[in-house]
C-alpha cells in the first residue's frame, strides 16, 4: 500500500509540473490519471518504499537526472553527426553488458535508461545473472567489461545508490 502511495505521490507531483497549473480541472485530471497510474503500476516503483526515507536518495536522484540529461545531449549530437555523415559511420551489434544492480526498480530504471540514449537500447534483461543485452549503434568494443563501463558505468553506480 505505500509503494502505491508512493507511487500516486510522484504521478501527481509530476503532473503539476508538467501542466504547471493550479487550475481545479488541471488537478482533479492529475488525481484521476496519478491513481490510475498507482493502481496500474503502485508495486512495479519499488518492493521496499520505506528507503525513500532517507534523504540522501533524493540527491543521487537529482544527480542523475543531470547525469542523463548530458548523456542524452551527448548521444543526440553524436546520432545526428553519424546520420548526416555521407559514410554513415556506424557498426551496429548487440553487446552482452554486465550488471551489479539486483533491485528489480534498479534494473529497469538502468534499462530505460539505456533504451533512451540515443545510439542505445536494451534489447533483453537477464536479471538472475546480471547481464543486459545491449544493440549499439556503433559498437566500439565486443568485450563485456569494456562495453559495461562505457554503456552503464556513468548510470550503475547513481542507481545503485538510489535503489540499491
Amino acid at each position: 500500500m505505500k509503494s502505491r502511495a508512493l507511487s500516486f505521490l510522484l504521478a501527481f507531483v509530476f503532473w503539476v509540473a508538467l501542466t504547471w497549473s493550479l487550475d481545479w480541472q488541471y488537478l482533479l485530471t492529475g488525481v484521476i490519471i496519478s491513481l490510475f497510474i498507482a493502481w496500474a503500476v503502485g508495486d512495479i516503483l519499488t518492493r521496499n518504499p520505506w528507503k525513500f526515507k532517507q534523504h540522501a536518495r533524493y540527491i543521487w536522484a537529482v544527480y542523475y537526472i543531470w547525469v542523463f540529461i548530458w548523456e542524452m545531449v551527448k548521444g543526440n549530437i553524436d546520432g545526428a553527426y553519424r546520420i548526416l555523415h555521407p559514410g554513415l559511420p556506424i557498426k551496429p551489434g548487440i553487446v552482452k553488458v554486465k550488471t551489479n544492480l539486483r533491485s528489480d526498480s534498479a534494473l529497469t530504471y538502468l534499462a530505460n535508461t539505456i533504451t533512451l540514449t540515443p545510439g542505445t537500447f536494451t534489447v533483453d534483461v537477464d536479471s538472475e545473472n546480471g547481464y543486459l543485452y545491449v544493440h549499439w549503434m556503433n559498437v566500439e568494443t565486443e568485450d563485456i567489461d569494456k562495453a559495461t563501463e562505457i554503456i552503464i558505468g556513468k548510470y550503475e553506480k547513481i542507481l545503485g545508490k538510489i535503489f540499491e
